[in-house]
């Protein structure tokens, strides 16, 4: 069953903005390591990042808490499986608040899909809850 969904739309523009302006003071507020150093091996860094804030804003939406609440920022990464296929590693306060949403026996599944076409960032986060 679905226990959350989110979306988000992020400006390109306004990341490549910020990381001139505040460089590592934003990404070491907003981005795990693993993050940073996965964006900052691109060619293209301001994509990348802005597809991960997405994915963060829209994460915390299919949370039911926006950035509020005992979420931050880190508690939420944007993670690969083997294959490629993105999905987010919860930490902190957004898998306290995850492990909330959960019905007893069930496991927790985060589907993400991420694009960009420039100027804009999309993310999609549902949270589905399979039976143990």
């Amino acid at each position: 069953m679905i226990i959350g969904i989110g979306s988000d739309l992020c400006d390109i523009d306004r990341i490549t903005r910020t990381l001139e302006r505040f460089g590592e003071r934003f990404t070491h507020r907003v981005f795990t390591e693993g993050e940073r150093a996965r964006s900052d091996r691109r060619a293209a860094r301001a994509p990348s990042y802005a597809r991960r804030f997405a994915a963060k804003e829209a994460c915390a939406k299919a949370l039911g808490t926006g950035m509020a609440r005992g979420v931050f920022w880190r508690d939420m990464e944007v993670v690969n499986l083997p294959g490629g296929k993105p999905t987010m590693r919860l930490t902190g306060g957004a898998a306290e608040r995850l492990s909330e949403l959960l019905p007893d026996g069930h496991r927790a599944v985060v589907h993400v899909s991420l694009t960009d076409d420039p100027p804009l960032a999309q993310a999609f986060v549902i949270i589905e809850a399979l039976p143990e």
